[in-house]
């Protein structure tokens, strides 16, 4: 389970709590809530919150892999987060939420499904399952 948010003063925030996969084993600890692997925060880029297969998440940096797309290769939120899903991080391996300092926000995975929801001060109010 994971949040990413911008409040009305444009600071940037991120948790997450395990992490992780459908039936994991009883036990695991999830790894993704690790900082930089699966959440980061960082007003000057963004806010980011993976959920997955943890080790893929920890050996690619993913959370700071996006962020650091962003802030040293000038990259969208969008292009950083759709380049790290895709093409860092093995298929069917997991996926991410995030929200940049300007307040536009991605829901990107590469599994077949990925619960998902997203909120703002406009009304905005969806909820999704799967790949839809």
């Amino acid at each position: 389970v994971g949040c990413v948010v911008m409040d009305n003063a444009g600071n940037l925030a991120a948790a997450t709590s395990t992490g992780g996969t459908l039936a994991k084993r009883w036990g695991r600890v999830g790894d993704s809530p690790i900082v930089g692997a699966g959440t980061i925060a960082d007003n000057r880029s963004c806010a980011i919150s993976c959920t997955g297969i943890g080790e893929h998440f920890i050996r690619n940096a993913i959370a700071h892999d996006v962020s650091s797309r962003m802030l040293y290769g000038k990259q969208s939120l969008s292009t950083a987060a759709q380049a790290s899903v895709h093409e860092v991080l093995p298929t069917d391996s997991g996926g991410l939420i995030g929200v940049d300092h300007e307040g536009n926000i991605v829901l990107e995975f590469n599994t077949p499904g990925m619960s998902r929801g997203v909120a703002d001060s406009s009304g905005r109010f969806e909820v999704k399952l799967g790949k839809e």
